[in-house]
């Protein structure tokens, strides 16, 4: 192949080759690598568009000789369904040895799939071993995909989901129910999701659906809506409460709403932050302590996430690497 043509992988054939299983496994050996301090990234640059409308740049590498490239990516307010927004852009992976850009694919498809993959990562390690429900806070694309995610590493009985437009999240937990074959149900009160085993906050709200005084002990929590600062999902007594584990503490503490909210207010300082999740994954630092731990993963996404998912698609698809690597 001529290395001046990239490859393009479109948004079915991402979906084709990066499956959750196999995104589960990227995503981990990703944060591992980044928390042992073999990846190169830089933070995400945003550029307010105006009214909700933000371009961001997220560069990385994978190491000092292999992949890098970054995640090009609009995240526009979508004006036909308040609360929900659309990302759309291409990740744009090079090969370390010539500097060549190799490959383009549909990001959309690989932020669903790897911010999924990620708090399933996250689940598997840090929800207590008999977890069997789980709440979802949130509707939209991010919220089946988690569904789908968290149902591979725990066996659920049930998923309750809550969104601010009930009828919306009635179609949304009859949809998931007929597509998983599990009991989804829609609830009107927040209080039934948050009562949950596991519970993912997916929301785009700018003020909290999440209190902390809904939640039991020993709740494993993902929260993933709110990516950089302004907007919280949870609230202080939460985080106050939660054994907080971040994807990168840098990151955390450059875009954690909820945290920096905290910070800024007196109430935790930056040792809040017990581990990375990739610390947890090689054993350098401790999970879950006890049963009655409040575990909170911070979900605020980075480029080598994509970069690897990226990579797993392009050698799939170039088969460039073996074929027991595609779970």
């Amino acid at each position: 192949m001529n290395p001046q043509q990239p490859l393009y992988l479109d948004a079915s054939t991402i979906r084709q080759l990066l499956t959750p299983d196999a995104c589960r496994q990227v995503v981990a050996d990703a944060m591992k690598a980044l928390s042992s301090g073999q990846t190169i990234q830089k933070p995400r640059e945003v550029m307010p568009l105006g009214d909700g409308r933000i371009f961001g740049l997220m560069p990385g590498a994978l190491g000092p000789t292999g992949y890098f490239g970054a995640k090009l990516i609009s995240v526009f307010d979508d004006p036909e369904q308040p609360g929900r927004q659309a990302h759309r852009g291409v990740v744009i992976l090079f090969e370390g040895q010539g500097g060549h850009p190799v490959c383009i694919a549909d990001a959309e498809e690989i932020t669903l799939v790897r911010t999924a993959a990620a708090s399933a990562v996250a689940t598997d390690i840090l929800a207590r071993p008999d977890a069997h429900s789980l709440g979802i806070f949130g509707c939209g694309h991010q919220a089946a995909a988690h569904i789908d995610a968290i149902a591979r590493i725990r066996p659920l009985d049930e998923v309750l989901v809550w969104g601010r437009n009930h009828e919306r999240a009635q179609a949304f937990a009859a949809a998931s129910a007929a597509r998983t074959g599990l009991d989804v149900r829609a609830v009107a009160d927040p209080r039934f999701a948050a009562g949950a085993d596991i519970i993912c906050t997916v929301t785009t709200s700018a003020e909290p659906v999440l209190l902390g005084e809904w939640v039991r002990p020993g709740a494993h929590v993902n929260a993933v809506g709110s990516s950089r600062p302004g907007k919280v999902e949870v609230d202080q007594p939460l985080v106050l409460a939660s054994r907080y584990i971040a994807d990168s503490r840098a990151s955390a503490l450059l875009e954690a709403a909820e945290f920096l909210d905290a910070k800024e207010a007196g109430v935790i300082g930056d040792d809040h932050i017990r581990a990375e999740i990739g610390e947890i994954l090689l054993g350098t630092a401790p999970g879950r302590v006890s049963a009655s731990d409040i575990t909170f993963y911070k979900s605020v996404g980075h480029p080598v996430q994509d970069l690897a998912s990226a990579a797993f698609a392009y050698q799939c698809a170039t088969d460039k690497s073996p074929a027991s690597s595609r779970r």
